[in-house]
């Protein structure tokens, strides 16, 4: 009877049209969009303020005030149930939106005097805030869900990468190679980020309003009443994929973007190497991140080590800047970076699917939220050993 009871629940919540689907991809892409945006335009902040070390300062800036985020969300377990998730992300993109139209309004007004530096790096700061709300609120509310909408929230973010580097190629290709071509570019990515970012507004409205999202939180209600489960004690049950997720995002991030675009050189392609390779590698995110549509592996502690196993990719491409001729070659050099991606993506889809599933349903957000939070940690850790390439 309880079998029979659950197969009808299962048949009700079918998603209609893929909407619901489509909505966490498009709110995962929104997620991702303005880190992906600043660090697009990089030269174009450098091209502003010239004597000012930016990349690095945009790093440590985004990525410490999102790991603060993370770290209050979690310290304060009865966040989420006294904000709601709607009001969570609708104020993290409404923040996006202001930081990202800050930096083309004080270009366009003309005011790009040193000072103005203080201001745009407020600016991300306060991106990178919202990003941890959005981030750790939306990986939170999927870790409850059936597996797909984790999927598809880490597919979406893929696909922010492949859109900005599309946006990259086009401009560079079009536009002039002057100051005012640097500039259109710039506001170009500003402005389709913005635009993206408010359709993200609207899609949080209609999120739950769909049937399907109503019926899965009636029925977690109904199983799985609120509860405050204990911090450690769910960090404990999930220690391990939350350490896998920490090395492969401290592997990626120590390679990419920083030694594929500062370290390896092309006599053919020139300026154009560093921005196919970072083309190369968001493409290879989104297919590992989509290939679990096709397969998902069952089992946290192959998808483990199969982080641990990333480790390869140091000395390979320790290999291209100091090995045989061939190694350092275009083409394998390209290979690398596709598998740098591909595994990126489907490690981090695998685990971040699996981990919240380990644990009972009531700890699952909490479970998800501490997986983010490893990421994140992931992140500023990878972006901190990138410095050792220059040794």
């Amino acid at each position: 009877m309880e079998r029979l009871k659950s197969d009808q629940v299962q048949t009700k919540q079918n998603d209609t049209y893929k909407l619901a689907y489509m909505i966490h991809f498009l709110l995962g892409a929104g997620n991702l969009l303005p880190w992906n945006t600043l660090i697009s335009a990089i030269d174009y902040f450098g091209y502003l303020y010239p004597d000012k070390h930016m990349e690095k300062v945009f790093s440590v800036a985004y990525m410490s005030s999102s790991l603060l985020v993370l770290v209050m969300m979690i310290s304060w377990s009865s966040f989420s149930t006294k904000v709601s998730f709607r009001m969570r992300m609708n104020i993290g993109f409404i923040m996006f939106v202001i930081c990202l139209m800050v930096t083309p309004t004080i270009d366009w007004s003309g005011a790009r005097h040193s000072s103005m530096f203080y201001v745009v790096v407020a600016t991300v700061v306060i991106c990178g805030l919202a990003d941890g709300l959005i981030g750790g609120s939306l990986i939170g509310s999927a870790g409850k869900l059936p597996n797909q909408y984790m999927q598809a929230v880490f597919a979406g973010t893929a696909s922010s990468g492949i859109l900005v580097s599309l946006l990259r190629i086009i401009t560079k290709a079009s536009l002039p190679h002057d100051p005012q071509g640097l500039r259109t570019s710039a506001h170009l990515y500003f402005m389709v980020s913005t635009v993206i970012l408010m359709v993200c507004i609207v899609c949080c409205t209609l999120l739950y309003k769909l049937p399907v999202m109503q019926q899965h939180y009636k029925q977690l209600q109904q199983d799985h009443p609120a509860s405050n489960p204990k911090l450690w004690y769910v960090a404990r049950t999930i220690q391990w994929p939350a350490l896998g997720i920490f090395i492969t995002y401290t592997i990626t991030l120590s390679i990419f973007p920083g030694f594929l675009a500062e370290n390896l050189e092309s006599k053919i392609l020139k300026d154009w190497y560093p921005i196919m390779l970072i083309a190369t590698y968001n493409i290879a995110d989104f297919f590992g991140k989509s290939f679990t549509v096709i397969y998902m592996s069952k089992s946290v502690a192959k998808a483990t080590w199969g982080c641990v196993a990333r480790l390869v990719f140091y000395p390979v491409f320790t290999a291209c800047l100091h090995g045989p001729k061939w190694f350092r070659s275009e083409g394998f050099v390209v290979f690398l970076t596709f598998m740098l991606g591909f595994t990126n993506g489907y490690v981090t889809s695998v685990i971040m699917i699996l981990a919240p599933k380990s644990v009972p349903t009531s700890e699952a957000e909490t479970a998800a939220i501490v997986m983010a939070l490893c990421l994140g940690i992931g992140l500023v850790s990878g972006s901190v050993l990138g410095w050792f390439w220059i040794i």
